[in-house]
């Protein structure tokens, strides 16, 4: 079985992807491995902070046969020209909490109308194998801003991103059916087929 060493601290994506992989690979976080670091994710792209991710471990692994995947997501609203983007984590400022991002992004759609309140998520995974091949694969989802909270599951931005063509929340999903819709599980399942190969 393959092992694939996830380059996150977040513990909420952690359990996505080991969701998304399970009993394909044997799936283990940062903390498993001892590793301890904070990455500084300045790239310019979701593709660019994932490889940044990704490329930080490197040195934790040489000589061994693992395969690193990284992950880097956000929020693009239509309205605000695609913002928070990849800046969806710190939207409300540095290290705040999922609750200041969704009421930052509550109180900027205040009064836009149903229609105007289009968004996509997107999730950018890269991989780095033992050999050297860095890859990438995106994921994209549409659906619309929601006026308030919908629903209590899922984490970040979930409560208020309406799927579109579910037309619930991913906070109002369990987590089979997030992992059935969600960006993540788009870019995912495309990583899959090569990592399957």
């Amino acid at each position: 079985m393959k092992t694939i060493l996830l380059a996150t601290g977040n513990q909420d994506k952690a359990r996505e992807i080991k969701a998304l992989l399970d009993n394909v690979f044997e799936v283990v976080t940062m903390k498993d491995f001892g590793i301890d670091i904070d990455i500084i994710e300045d790239g310019l792209t979701y593709e660019e902070n994932a490889l940044i991710k990704v490329r930080a471990l490197k040195p934790y692994v040489r000589g061994k046969d693992v395969i690193i995947m990284g992950d880097d997501s956000g929020l693009s609203v239509d309205f605000i020209d695609g913002a928070p983007g990849i800046y969806s984590a710190r939207y409300a400022g540095e290290n705040v909490d999922y609750a200041a991002n969704n009421q930052k992004l509550l109180e900027v759609m205040k009064e836009v109308p149903k229609e105007k309140r289009g968004a996509a998520f997107i999730s950018a995974i890269a991989i780095i194998f033992p050999d050297g091949r860095e890859l990438t694969f995106r994921g994209e989802v549409r659906g619309t801003i929601a006026f308030d909270y919908c629903g209590k599951s899922g984490f970040g931005y979930d409560p208020l991103f309406i799927h579109r063509s579910t037309g619930r929340s991913y906070a109002e999903m369990t987590k089979d059916e997030k992992n059935k819709f969600s960006h993540r599980a788009a870019a995912v399942a495309k990583a899959k087929t090569v990592l399957l190969d």
